[in-house]
């Protein structure tokens, strides 16, 4: 056997007894920290420190809230087990890999406890009247918030986001509540679970109660409409409903896209008593053109024979950083700036993020919350390294900074290109064509595909996805899951698809011959992603 292969097998052993004997499925945690030489440990056990350090920092500046919450509210302990989740998704990695997914991690962990710590301060079931909470406009998860950095005395707030999308990222048990309260209400069990479990939300009474009015939108399909109405009543705060073109590739529905926006900002405006502040939103957009300049450059990167940026926080972050900075947190383009060094050194040396990579990978269709760190899973035991993701390849529109009106206008087309709506709406072609330009770009062979059972225009296309994966030679890797919905997402029933695949083209033969793998340990790579 040669040197290389010999090295390319030490490496694989490496990370599936991390993998696999490290973690304990039965209690859904890691057994002891993950050795990854004295360097890469210490950096990793400093950021570990560093991530309780933050959540202590926030416990600190509101204590009376944060254990009144914690009582009131079902899903706020789940964030406990944020250093948890991140061990997850950083399971393998080493020197520039490590630093730049610890980086990130440090920023959304920072940005999630600063919005924890707005919640409950402001939180009416809490503080009665309190004066914070008007200054807080809540918004659909889906709506970024780049538009509110015209008014930099407002706070914007997405309401469903720590309540319900992160919280079931970290936790794959925390929504079958709300699922269930939806359900016994009579909402049918096949709606998509996340619109769904926002609903269950509202009916548990497990929002915060704060704001001074509410924005609702369309985004990102028919059961994210049908639901709002249950949030709407629930807050019964004054509610702007934002239509967003669905056809967004038509010139046609443009006019009506910033007309949208402009009854958007009337509508804060009459609202709030404050007045639009172009001034201060261009100042937040040049922050924001920077953040997209960076992302760009992240994807260039992972189009050569060197990608770096793999694993979960490739699309994590990327949703986090759209929705959540719109160029008010300059912290962002900090991060990004420093990720971006480390990644532009590695690239240079021409240094792999992996220890191997088998298989160009791109990741598609709508995020598998219930499979947070597949990826990086799939990236440790079979060399399946995820160049791009659907999620992580939303809007990259460069947002005007001097003239009001294309200022408006761009922003518009970048809304019409958020999370679960780029590629998922506005025709087929958005999703099915767009793949294969995908794989082109970032030389992809491989398409690991998450099966959203509710999603119904996704699971229509099936069939032709897997026609025209075969006329080009691409692989195909069905997960089927459905979002946060834990009843649906049988994790046994995937071991036998993902062994078949990986068979076809004799990954699975590489390591059973090779590496005397058995199902056993397979299983055991599965029953893990469950948690």
């Amino acid at each position: 056997m040669a040197d290389k292969e010999k090295r390319s097998l030490r490496e694989f052993l490496r990370h599936i007894n991390d993998y696999t004997y490290r973690f304990d499925p039965e209690k859904g945690r890691f057994r002891y920290r993950e050795l990854r030489g004295v360097r890469d440990t210490a950096f990793d056990f400093y950021m570990w420190l560093k991530c309780w350090k933050d959540m202590v920092v926030f416990v600190a500046k509101c204590p009376v809230s944060a254990v009144r919450a914690l009582f009131r509210y079902q899903w706020f302990a789940t964030y406990l087990t944020y250093p948890n989740f991140v061990d997850r998704g950083t399971l393998g990695m080493r020197g520039n890999q490590l630093r730049m997914a610890r980086a990130q991690y440090d920023r959304i962990v920072k940005k999630a406890t600063d919005l924890l710590r707005i919640s409950f301060v402001a939180d009416e079931h809490f503080h009665p009247g309190n004066k914070l909470s008007k200054k807080v406009v809540l918004f659909d998860e889906l709506v970024p918030g780049e538009i509110m950095a015209g008014f930099p005395n407002l706070i914007y707030l997405p309401a469903q986001v720590l309540p319900v999308f992160l919280c079931s990222i970290l936790d794959q048990q925390i929504t079958p509540p709300y699922l269930d309260a939806a359900e016994n209400f009579g909402i049918p069990a096949d709606v998509c679970p996340l619109p769904s479990a926002e609903a269950g939300c509202a009916l548990r009474d497990d929002y915060p109660k704060l704001g001074t009015c509410f924005v609702a939108c369309n985004m990102p399909c028919d059961g994210s409409v049908a639901t709002t109405s249950y949030q709407d009543r629930y807050f019964n705060l004054p509610t702007y409903y934002f239509g967003v073109p669905i056809r967004y590739n038509e010139e046609a529905v443009q006019d009506y896209a910033v007309e949208e926006l402009r009854g958007l900002i009337r509508f804060i405006e009459e609202q709030t008593g404050e007045t639009f502040d172009w001034d201060a939103f261009f100042r937040a957009m040049k922050v924001y053109n920077q953040e997209t300049e960076y992302e760009l450059q992240k994807w260039e990167v992972n189009r050569t024979p060197y990608p770096q940026m793999t694993g979960e926080t490739f699309w994590i972050y990327r949703m986090f950083f759209y929705h959540l900075s719109g160029g008010m947190d300059p912290h962002f383009l900090d991060t990004d700036r420093r990720v971006n060094r480390i990644m532009m050194r590695g690239y240079q040396q021409k240094k792999p993020c992996a220890p191997a990579m088998r298989h160009r990978c791109v990741e598609w269709s709508c995020p598998a919350n219930f499979y947070p760190d597949f990826s990086v899973w799939a990236e440790n035991c079979w060399g399946i390294n995820v160049v791009a993701s659907m999620e992580s390849l939303i809007s990259d529109i460069i947002i005007n900074t001097e003239d009001q009106d294309q200022a408006l206008a761009d922003l518009a087309r970048s809304y019409q290109r958020t999370t679960m709506r780029k590629h998922t709406k506005g025709g087929y072609a958005n999703v099915l064509d767009e793949l294969w330009i995908v794989c082109k770009q970032y030389n992809a062979d491989m398409v690991l595909m998450y099966d959203q059972i509710s999603c119904k225009g996704m699971d229509g296309l099936r069939g032709v996805f897997e026609e025209q994966a075969a006329a080009r030679g691409v692989h195909m890797l069905w997960v089927a899951q459905d979002l946060l919905d834990f009843a649906h997402n049988a994790a046994q029933r995937q071991i036998g698809r993902i062994d078949s695949v990986c068979h076809i083209f004799d990954v699975s033969a590489f390591y059973h011959n090779s590496m005397a793998v058995d199902d056993t340990v397979s299983r055991s790579f599965f029953e893990a992603l469950s948690y």
